[in-house]
């Protein structure tokens, strides 16, 4: 929420009005899934959420919402004169959730980490950058380990970066893109001491809405040609970001209203096959929901109007590529887009009326949405059982190793609101989404991966032929098997930053190597560019049902 916004909500008139949740067809008609509540307090609200290679999850919100209801160990407490709500506060705004035991630390985080972005450096770090007022220029490491805590360096970055978007390079480096007021992006780590600090970036100017500014957190993926495909507003561009320039402009999408912040659809890169056809690899962007030009004003006078019911999708490679419409079972604003390890996508959190930003959003959607999108258009949506924890603005959601979906935050007041004089207090619980695919009906068609070893996180080279053995119980189905390789995502905001799914090229053994045992020769994605140096999660997927995920790093 940016600072003028954030005065002009402040002092409006408060305004009741009477709510209801959209939870669409009752439980039993709504499709399937399970919900589990975790943790009934974890402290603090997950604005920001990162899954690392040791299964802990890094969650954080921002310093200056005033006290959380998580204790610093050992007396610590955060110092800082030039705080405006608590000078002394002794309370965390970060923790690391550890999946495995269900259990959570508190961290120490001393800028301020509000609205910022991040993303996973290749050999495991997670690398965290801006944020607001003392915070928004500096840079955070998080080394995954159960002691660590935040190192911060202030002034790392060369401009002030709040709702910016960051994504992981072929190279190794991320691009931090934007931000509000920055029309330009940077490097991090730069190259040399000599490299130019800031490249200026048109794009963001030209997609700039004075007021709602709907260019911010833009939806940022690297084709498969090395470019940068870069979404905001309403439009798109391929950016070749070592040139700074622009290869290609694309049509605006169908009827003109902004997708993202503070309209705040979300979007996903559909998952990557074919690879071995690489650098004619297809790749294709769908965005979905987002709320109507001008809703954002709307609702400073208390009008919430209804959420955009539309995904588009692009094929960002071809040549005169254009926008196919499809509709929703119900519109979403400020929901997350997550890439399941069978290539589906679940859209989960947000809101049916409004926009993002303070006391903006009404109507909470309580059901998932599945989106197959391989299947016929009109069959792609299916409708997934209702939490019954609403998740609106600030809200956050991960996929885990064993294939559950985390899910925490909602968070939309000015600080905290742990009492129920609200309409949405302060949501403090953590729950897990488990897919239809971890129904116990379906133990005998799942896989169990033996090799790589779940704990081996063994390193993989580019092009490298990898033998995959797995069991299955019942008969195997053997034109109905996939590896599938996942980048988890920094999450916040209604985008997930650096999710991509490779579906990887494989050659099933016609024989058995023991009772139920399988065999699967797979090559790894050949370039930098179709998956940048990370840490990944690999899949088996058989009918598709997913194994649990295995750590690797492709270097």
């Amino acid at each position: 929420m940016t600072h003028s916004l954030f005065l002009n909500i402040l002092f409006f008139p408060l305004i009741i009005i009477i709510i209801t949740t959209v939870t669409l067809p009752s439980p039993a008609e709504s499709g399937s899934g399970q919900w589990q509540l975790l943790q009934k307090n974890i402290g603090i609200v997950g604005m920001h959420m990162q899954l690392l290679h040791n299964d802990r999850v890094v969650i954080f919100d921002r310093t200056d919402f005033g006290l959380s209801n998580l204790s610093l160990p050992n007396g610590r407490c955060r110092i800082n004169p030039q705080e405006q709500v608590v000078k002394t506060d002794c309370t965390a705004h970060s923790l690391e959730y550890d999946v495995v035991s269900n259990s959570f630390r508190p961290l120490f985080v001393q800028t301020n980490v509000w609205c910022s972005s991040g993303s996973v450096s290749p050999d495991g770090k997670l690398i965290q950058t801006g944020g607001f007022n003392d915070g928004d220029r500096t840079v955070r490491i998080f080394n995954p380990c159960s002691s660590c805590d935040w190192q911060e360096f202030n002034a790392s970055l060369a401009a002030r970066r709040w709702y910016s978007t960051n994504h992981n390079l072929p190279d190794g480096r991320q691009i931090i893109i934007g931000g509000r007021r920055q029309f330009n992006y940077e490097f991090y780590p730069k190259k040399e001491s000599t490299a130019k600090n800031t490249y200026s970036l048109p794009f963001l100017v030209q997609t700039n809405d004075a007021g709602a500014e709907n260019n911010l957190y833009p939806f940022v993926f690297l084709n498969v040609d090395g470019n940068l495909f870069i979404f905001a507003n309403n439009r798109a561009i391929l950016f070749d970001y070592n040139s700074n320039n622009v290869v290609k402009t694309y049509p605006v999408i169908p009827g003109g209203d902004p997708r993202s912040y503070p309209s705040t659809g979300s979007a996903v890169l559909l998952p990557l096959s074919n690879l071995q056809k690489y650098p004619s690899v297809e790749a294709e962007v769908m965005i979905c929901g987002g709320a109507p030009r001008g809703s954002f004003q709307k609702t400073l006078n208390g009008t919430f109007i209804g959420a955009l019911n539309t995904c588009a999708r692009i094929k960002i490679t071809d040549p005169n590529p254009n926008w196919v419409i499809e509709t929703m079972p119900g519109g979403r604003v400020m929901s997350d887009m997550l890439l399941l390890p069978n290539g589906n996508v679940l859209l989960i959190n947000g809101a049916a009326m409004g926009s993002a930003g303070w006391e903006s959003g009404r109507n909470p959607v309580l059901n998932p949405f599945l989106y197959k999108p391989n299947e016929r258009v009109g069959s792609r949506f299916q409708l997934q059982k209702p939490s019954g924890i609403p998740r609106m603005y600030h809200s956050t959601a991960v996929l885990v190793r064993d294939g559950r979906v985390l899910v925490g935050g909602s968070n939309p007041h000015i600080d905290y609101k742990f009492n129920n004089n609200v309409l949405f207090p302060t949501e403090l619980r953590l729950e897990a989404f488990s897919p239809s695919y971890l129904e116990a009906g379906l133990d005998d068609v799942r896989p169990k991966m033996v090799f790589p070893a779940p704990q081996s996180q063994t390193k993989l080279k580019y092009g490298q032929k990898l033998k995959v053995r797995f069991q299955v119980k019942a008969t195997l189905v053997r034109n109905s098997v996939s590896v599938t390789m996942i980048a988890p995502p920094f999450n916040t905001h209604s985008f997930s930053m650096n999710q991509r799914l490779l579906v990887l090229e494989m050659k099933l053994q016609n024989n058995t190597v023991g009772e139920s045992t399988y065999e699967i020769e797979v090559t790894t994605p050949g370039s930098a560019i179709l998956a940048p140096p990370a840490y990944y999660l690999l899949f088996v997927v058989h009918q598709e049902v997913p194994s649990q995920g295995v750590w690797v790093q492709l270097v």
